[in-house]
């Protein structure tokens, strides 16, 4: 007799990320900084950035060390807009891939939409 096979859901994508920092006033003024971003809310602990379809959450409470491998792609429209936002900031590349390390740790690789592996809008 053959086996029954188990659907499985399809992963559509990554709904948000969650980013540790010390300070969300802070937090967000980096990530304000280097990109354009809309607040879609704020507490006392955390704060919801929309990014495209996505949103990155920024909580309260960095608990381990700064991310050395572990990081995710974030997709711009225009890296050089990045670059010469983080030359005004002092905000530098820790690598030729442009990868930034936030000041609580999180390292995030900045991925031009052209390279992106996802279906693209017109």
């Amino acid at each position: 007799m053959g086996e029954t096979v188990e659907k499985k859901a399809r992963p559509l994508g990554i709904n948000h990320v969650v980013l540790e920092v010390d300070d969300l006033d802070k937090a967000l003024e980096f990530y304000g900084t280097l990109f354009e971003f809309s607040l879609r809310g704020r507490g006392d602990h955390n704060a919801f950035i929309d990014l495209g379809d996505q949103f990155i959450q920024l909580t309260l409470g960095r608990t381990q060390e700064p991310d050395t491998k572990r990081h995710f792609g974030l997709v711009v429209d225009d890296r050089d807009l990045v670059r010469r936002a983080m030359d005004r900031a002092g905000v530098k590349s820790i690598n030729e891939r442009l990868n930034i390390v936030d000041p609580w740790g999180n390292r995030i690789e900045i991925v031009p939409y052209d390279n992106c592996q996802f279906t693209k809008a017109a």
